[in-house]
């Protein structure tokens, strides 16, 4: 997953480092049993495409979605607050998903860098991954090449790392000192 093939890791990088170092983790995207969306209302029509990568990723890692806790927020701004409750529900990875459009005003830049540091507090926090799947930019049009159908979706991108990071920290042992 990358932004651009000149910024991708390397082919074979994870088992050349693995080969020299005592310990090398690595999370695969796998199936999880308590997963939980948290989506913006807000810019519905991008939100609810995202969603839909969610789903299809997924239903390629043929995790069913029926085991899927999906809940409706208001705004961006109500993500970090309802990942805290869900995480506190018991789901093992959150998947926060929005859009914050650039318009006139600074309306974005309070509500843009809010939302995600609330977001990665609660992953702090929690110790249970909260994934950012909240588009920032400058267009709608921007925004609509982000949630277009396929593997390039955010929200299809952000379903993978949840269950990535899911099954990294599972294997990871708690220090509890």
């Amino acid at each position: 997953m990358t932004s651009s093939d000149e910024t991708a890791l390397s082919e074979g990088a994870v088992e050349r480092v693995a080969a020299e170092v005592g310990t090398s983790l690595v999370g695969r995207p796998a199936g999880l049993v308590r997963l939980a969306v948290a989506c913006a209302k807000f810019n519905g029509g991008i939100t609810e495409r995202l969603l839909q990568g969610v789903l299809d990723a997924l239903g390629k890692c043929d995790v069913d979605a029926k085991g899927v806790t999906v809940a409706w927020v208001p705004g961006a701004f109500e993500l970090p607050l309802a990942a805290q409750r869900l995480v506190g529900a018991g789901a093992q990875a959150v998947i926060a998903l929005g859009a914050v459009i650039r318009g006139d005003t600074p309306h974005f830049d309070y509500v843009a860098g809010q939302c995600a540091a609330g977001l990665q507090r609660v992953a702090l926090d929690t110790g249970v991954p909260v994934v950012f799947g909240v588009l920032t930019t400058d267009t709608i049009a921007q925004a609509l090449e982000r949630c277009a159908p396929g593997e390039t979706n955010k929200g299809y991108e952000a379903a993978l790392t949840a269950l990535e990071m899911a099954d990294l920290l599972g294997s990871v042992p708690v220090d509890r000192r």
